[in-house]
């Protein structure tokens, strides 16, 4: 259990400038996935929550929660970096679904959105947030 949870939160990626650069790049990367997609779960067209597409056929409910959740809840992880490898999955989820099945038909440059979100929170996933994250200080505490 002990190396599980080990390596979940251990995230040095070898040298500061590897460490602050991961840091510009997930702060940068989750105010984006607000900005553009969580705001829209919250105001979208017209003073409206967006409609979520149901590829999947989940229950309505759950559909529009793991997408709000990952678009507005999952940002604010990342931004601390807390738990980053966890809080990535549903995000990963709701981008590659977007890739491979909402947009499946569609032009190259309308799949390249979720294409993109997706391998950056790919990344995030294999390399965490870095040791200027709560991960990082979670792993000095307990370990």
């Amino acid at each position: 259990m002990n190396d599980i949870i080990k390596q979940l939160l251990y995230s040095n990626l070898g040298s500061s400038l590897s460490n602050w650069a991961m840091l510009a790049f997930r702060v940068l990367l989750a105010i984006e996935l607000f900005r553009v997609h969580g705001m829209k779960k919250f105001r979208g067209n017209n003073g409206k929550p967006e409609v979520v597409p149901n590829p999947l056929g989940l229950p309505q409910g759950l559909n529009n929660l793991i997408a709000t959740i990952s678009d507005t809840v999952v940002p604010v992880l990342i931004i601390l970096g807390v738990f980053t490898r966890l809080a990535v999955l549903p995000t990963i989820g709701i981008t590659a679904v977007g890739y491979f099945v909402v947009h499946k038909n569609d032009s190259l440059e309308v799949r390249d959105v979720p294409y993109v979100y997706t391998i950056c929170f790919l990344l995030l996933l294999a390399t965490g947030p870095g040791s200027i994250s709560l991960d990082q200080h979670l792993f000095n505490y307990f370990f």
